[in-house]
C-alpha cells in the first residue's frame, strides 16, 4: 500500500500552480487548470484531480496539449452552436464554452451546444454547476477520444473510452443534484488511483488483456492492456454509445474507431442547457422538485446505511471534510507530480516546499 500524504488546500493549490505555469499557460489559464483540478479532489474523484497532470504533461511535451488556445464558434443558430475546442485545456475551453452557453440560454430559453476537440474536460460535474449556479438546467453527453479503455457488453476487448453523462437541475430552496457518472463501471483513473495506492479493483469491474475477469487494476493502466467494463451491463454499453454519437460524431465529428499510441485526451460534448423558468412560469417547477426530493429523502435508512443521499450530496459532504482534513495524495501520484514538474522545467523541491506550506 502507498503512503498518503494529506495537504491542505492553500499549500497544495499553490503547488499545483507552480507545475501548471510549466505549460506556458497565461495567469487566467493557470488559475483555471489548477482550481478545476482541486476541486476534483475536494468533491473526492481524485481520478480527475492534480493525478491527471503527468498525463497532461505527456500529451503537452507530443503537441497534443496546446495551451492559451480558445474555443472558436464555427457554426452560430442563437441557441444552436457548434464550437471547437483548438486542442486547448478542457478547463479553458469548457469553462469558455459554458459562459457562452448560459448567456445564450438566458437569451432564448434553452441552447445546445456541439464542442469538438478539446483536451481533457476533467470533471464534467463542474461544468453542471456552472449552469445550476445560474438557475439552468445543464444536460451532457461526452466521448472521449483516447486509447479505449472500456469493452462493449459480450464484447472481450476495449472499444472506446469511459464516456460520461451528467445532468445538474437547481433546487429551489436545496442544493442542486449533479448527476455525473462515467458508463463504464468505474472511471479510468479511479483504476489508475487504485493502482498507485497498491488496491484491488472489485470483481466485475475489469477484464484482462485475454478477455477474462480479473481484479488487478493493471490491466487498466499497463501493457499488456485489459478493458474496463460498463456499469449496468447492456445498459451502461447502450449509454456509452449515445455519448459516442452524440459527443463523438455529432460534437466532435470524429469517434474512436482506432487505437492511437498517442497520450492526448480528446473531449467531445454536446451540452443542452434550459431555463426552467420558460418552460414553468413561477415557481411550479421548483416546489415541485423540492417536494419530491423531500418524499425520496424521507424513506426509512436500510440497516448499515447513512440513509438516502441525492446526488451530489456525497461531493458535498467529502469537499467539507477535506477543507478541514486536507486532500490526500498517495506517494506514487506525488512522486509522478514531481516528475512531470521536473519535465516541465519547475523545481520539484519548491513545488514540495509549496505543498508543505513553506514558501
Amino acid at each position: 500500500m502507498a503512503d498518503i500524504h494529506h495537504f491542505q488546500l492553500p499549500a497544495l493549490r499553490a503547488a499545483i500552480a507552480e507545475v501548471v505555469k510549466g505549460f506556458g499557460s497565461s495567469p487566467t489559464e493557470v488559475d483555471l487548470v489548477t482550481d478545476n483540478l482541486l476541486a476534483a479532489n475536494l468533491t473526492g474523484h481524485d481520478s480527475h484531480g492534480v493525478g491527471m497532470l503527468p498525463r497532461y504533461t505527456e500529451s503537452f511535451l507530443e503537441g497534443g496539449l496546446k495551451p492559451n488556445a480558445h474555443i472558436e464558434t464555427r457554426i452560430d443558430h442563437g441557441a444552436l452552436l457548434g464550437l471547437d475546442g483548438h486542442s486547448g485545456f478542457g478547463q479553458v475551453v469548457g469553462h469558455e464554452t459554458m459562459l457562452l452557453g448560459i448567456e445564450r440560454a438566458k437569451t432564448h430559453g434553452s441552447c445546445i451546444m456541439a464542442l469538438g476537440n478539446a483536451h481533457h474536460l476533467c470533471r464534467i460535474g463542474a461544468w453542471a454547476e456552472m449552469a445550476v449556479a445560474q438557475d439552468l438546467i445543464a444536460i451532457h453527453f461526452v466521448s472521449v477520444l483516447s486509447r479505449p479503455v472500456v469493452s462493449p457488453w459480450d464484447g472481450s476487448d476495449a472499444r472506446f473510452g469511459t464516456n460520461p453523462i451528467c445532468i445538474g437541475i437547481p433546487v429551489s430552496g436545496q442544493p442542486p443534484v449533479i448527476l455525473d457518472f462515467a458508463t463504464s463501471v468505474i472511471a479510468q483513473g479511479k483504476a489508475r488511483v487504485a493502482h498507485n495506492k497498491g488496491e484491488a479493483l472489485k470483481p466485475g469491474q475489469i477484464i484482462d488483456d485475454k478477455g477474462q475477469p480479473t481484479t488487478d487494476p493493471v490491466f487498466a493502466v499497463k501493457a499488456p492492456m485489459g478493458a474496463l467494463r460498463t456499469f449496468g451491463e447492456h445498459k451502461g454499453f447502450g449509454l456509452a454509445l449515445v455519448c459516442e454519437l452524440l459527443g463523438g460524431a455529432l460534437a466532435n465529428a470524429m469517434t474512436l474507431r482506432e487505437y492511437p499510441t498517442s497520450r492526448r485526451v480528446l473531449n467531445g460534448m454536446l451540452t443542452i442547457l434550459i431555463d426552467p423558468q420558460k418552460l414553468s412560469p413561477g415557481d411550479h417547477f421548483g416546489q415541485e422538485s423540492m417536494a419530491f426530493i423531500d418524499w425520496v429523502k424521507a424513506s426509512p435508512a436500510m440497516a448499515g446505511t447513512e440513509g438516502v443521499k441525492i446526488a451530489g450530496e456525497p461531493e458535498r459532504q467529502t469537499r467539507a471534510e477535506r477543507l478541514v482534513d486536507g486532500i490526500p495524495v498517495d506517494s506514487n501520484t506525488w512522486r509522478d507530480i514531481l516528475l512531470a514538474a521536473e519535465k516541465l522545467d519547475r523545481d520539484p523541491q519548491l513545488i514540495q516546499r509549496l505543498a508543505q506550506g513553506n514558501q
